[in-house]
């Protein structure tokens, strides 16, 4: 019997203020606003969605697991938006790279979280 994949748990200080944050970075809906957890899917019905729960520490070390993001329009654009929204640039090593070898840019959603908007995919 195959699986389906229905979520991605993140662990947050806040997870209402968290959940809504990524909700309008990703024009998700909302689909449960609890106190207990706070769930966003691409529309209702719609997966892999992300559930946002409550954990009483912070974040402390690099993610070991990130979303790469996509964006329909221009890369740049897109990382200027989300910084608009308060999002924050991370370096996780990728400058290390030539820079003509880095097709994606890191960010940190506001309780440091990190993802990357990925550039046009190369073929």
């Amino acid at each position: 019997m195959p699986l389906q994949w229905e979520q991605v748990v993140v662990d947050a200080r806040d997870p209402v203020r968290l959940g809504r944050w990524w909700a309008e970075a990703l024009d998700w809906t909302v689909v449960n606003a609890s106190a207990s957890e706070f769930e966003i899917q691409p529309a209702e019905g719609v997966v892999p969605g992300l559930i946002f729960v409550p954990v009483a520490e912070g974040k402390r070390t690099k993610n070991r697991l990130h979303i790469d993001l996509r964006p329909d329009g221009v890369r740049d654009s897109e990382v200027a938006r989300l910084l608009m929204l308060g999002a924050t640039r991370v370096n996780v090593g990728q400058h290390r790279a030539p820079a003509d070898e880095v097709s994606w840019t890191v960010l940190a959603d506001p309780e440091g979280n990190e993802f990357c908007v990925l550039g046009e995919r190369r073929t």
